[in-house]
């Protein structure tokens, strides 16, 4: 999996031992990798971590070949890569290509390339599991403001269809999860702040559930879109939001 130093990574990866997986996860992260908690032993799973950087398609190779050299292909990819990466909100006149590409790479064709490279493996077992972590603001408009992520979210829902179409004759089940807001990364924390207390109380109060999410809560639904549970499922993607708001 991809995207798991911190926040809905982490608890992923963390989730995904616990129920006995052997997972590998993977970050640009290389610091926070090191503190993701390991399963105890009597779970039967465990983490292994690697540095990767979504977008370079030779480390992506690298870190594929070495799995499938120790007889351990993939058959469950999660992509979690992406976020705003720093950038806020700006007029569209604004905002570079380059700041544009940056999202949309990490975001979405990082997904394309990883899960490109892993699925070969799936195809010559006749199974396998994709799960992207998109986001509430593919499915509408993004709280954050920041054009190349609405873009980038909803992308990774076609994405997902797409793929889903393509692979399904060949066992593989392709979904996403669209989480609503989570206070996960420095980039959240900052624009959770910046809504000030009556901001986040009135955000809160439009929630059904009346509190905004945990990564346990999308953890738990990329476990069951990954389980037998799930098996005549694909092409969707799940709201993980707390129910929808006016």
């Amino acid at each position: 999996m991809t995207g798991a130093a911190r926040g809905i990574g982490a608890a992923i990866a963390t989730a995904f031992a616990a129920a006995g997986a052997n997972v590998l996860a993977t970050d640009i992260l290389a610091g926070e990798l090191q503190s993701l908690h390991k399963p105890d032993d009597a779970s039967g799973g465990s983490i292994e971590t690697d540095v990767l950087d979504v977008i370079d398609e030779n480390d992506i190779r690298r870190c594929v070949e070495r799995r499938e050299r120790m007889g351990r292909p993939f058959d469950i990819f999660i992509h979690v890569a992406g976020g705003v990466l720093g950038q806020k909100r700006k007029p569209l006149e604004d905002v570079t290509g380059a700041e544009w590409d940056r999202i949309y790479d990490v975001n979405t064709k990082g997904a394309f390339l990883v899960a490109r490279a892993v699925v070969p493996a799936m195809k010559r077992n006749r199974q396998g599991k994709i799960i992207l972590i998109s986001s509430g603001a593919g499915l509408g408009i993004s709280l954050t403001g920041i054009q190349a992520y609405a873009s980038a979210k909803a992308a990774q829902i076609g994405l997902t269809r797409q793929l889903a179409h393509e692979l399904g004759p060949f066992g593989i089940n392709v979904n996403a999860v669209a989480p609503g807001f989570l206070r996960t990364s420095p980039d959240y924390e900052r624009q959770w702040a910046s809504y000030g207390e009556a901001g986040q109380q009135a955000m809160i109060g439009e929630i059904p559930l009346r509190r905004i999410g945990r990564p346990e809560d999308i953890a738990n639904a990329v476990l069951f879109l990954a389980s037998p549970l799930a098996g005549w499922i694909t092409g969707q993607t799940l709201s993980v939001d707390g129910g929808p708001t006016s």
